[in-house]
């Protein structure tokens, strides 16, 4: 594989250093973070638009942006012009000829047509060129996240990864993928001369536990910096203990702070256990009966802190890891 090498090693670095770049100027902010907007997210009012907007800025974000699977609803909820937020959306898109597998990208500072335009291309060309050469003619920002992730129940293409990675000029580390994942993904930016983000694709509300530091008074700015490598990640990794207390949050969520009339059976997190606790704490039982409700959460909690839930994911995810390096060779090679 050719291209221009870059050593990644000396972006990565602690929430101590980060700070200090803070203080000379760096701004910061997670670029991937999806609210109640999103199909794949509990209706608690923790996760809505604007207490995470609310929260963002708390925390001293410096830009805001929220990317919903597929839906711009978060901006029309919350206006599209408020201090330091950034239009952004999760885009799927589906190419069987050059991927053959969905890909996610996140895109900013788009509006609502050009959102409608590129929803087209994607559900009716699917067409990933043609999806990507619209947002390099509107100058768009775009982001190809975790490279490494696919759809559970389509067919998996590891080896079409790489040539797909040469398309963007930004690639994802993602908080909720395992470090030999992580790792593939900056082995390809290295490779190709790609940058990268950290980002924490949370589901949950829990923002900002990774970011990615770059310089820029506006939000373009700040991302072709990044564009140009010109940047640092505070990253993370999932481990076990991490799933066992991001499994402990969805409990929390389904069982106490979800919304017990909103319809989601199109939820599904991949991880079959959460997705059993979802389908359980639906049911009409447990709704009319508070007492049987309180009995399953205590359950749920015993068994996810027993981890094995937690190691039987970790486990599979690492063998898969195995797997795609396998395929794709793209670690030790001139």
């Amino acid at each position: 594989m050719g291209g221009r090498h870059r050593n990644y090693e000396e972006k990565l670095i602690a929430p101590e250093r980060a700070a200090e770049l803070m203080e000379e100027g760096w701004k910061r902010a997670d670029l991937h973070v999806h609210t109640t907007c999103s199909f794949d997210v509990l209706p608690a009012d923790d996760l809505n638009p604007e207490s995470l907007y609310k929260k963002s800025l708390e925390m001293g974000m410096d830009f805001v942006t929220f990317t919903d699977h597929d839906t711009m609803e978060a901006y029309e909820i919350l206006g599209w012009d408020r201090e330091k937020l950034v239009p952004g959306v999760e885009m799927t898109i589906y190419d069987p000829e050059l991927a053959g597998h969905t890909l996610h990208v996140n895109v900013f500072e788009l509006d609502r047509e050009e959102f409608s335009e590129l929803r087209e291309i994607a559900i009716i060309e699917h067409n990933l060129k043609s999806f990507i050469g619209y947002l390099k003619r509107h100058k768009l920002p775009f982001v190809y996240n975790h490279p490494f992730w696919f759809e559970f129940h389509r067919q998996p293409n590891p080896s079409a990864v790489p040539k797909l990675a040469k398309l963007f000029p930004v690639l994802e580390y993602n908080m909720h993928e395992l470090k030999q994942k992580n790792e593939l993904t900056i082995a390809l930016a290295e490779r190709f001369g790609k940058s990268i983000v950290a980002t924490t694709d949370t589901h949950s509300g829990k923002l900002g536990q990774v970011y990615t530091l770059a310089k820029g008074d506006s939000f373009r700015e700040y991302f072709r910096n990044i564009e140009k490598g010109r940047n640092y990640i505070v990253p993370e990794d999932l481990t076990r203990e991490l799933l066992i207390e991001e499994m402990n949050t969805w409990i929390d969520l389904i069982f106490e702070k979800s919304q017990k009339n909103r319809d989601i059976k199109s939820y599904l997190t991949g991880i079959k256990s959460l997705d059993a606790m979802v389908k359980i704490s639906r049911s009409a039982l447990l709704n009319y009966s508070p007492k049987l409700n309180r009995t399953a959460m205590s359950l749920f909690y015993m068994i996810s802190n027993t981890g094995l839930p937690a190691s039987f994911y970790i486990h599979s995810e690492k063998s898969f890891a195995k797997e795609i390096e396998k395929k794709i060779e793209i670690r030790n090679r001139d």
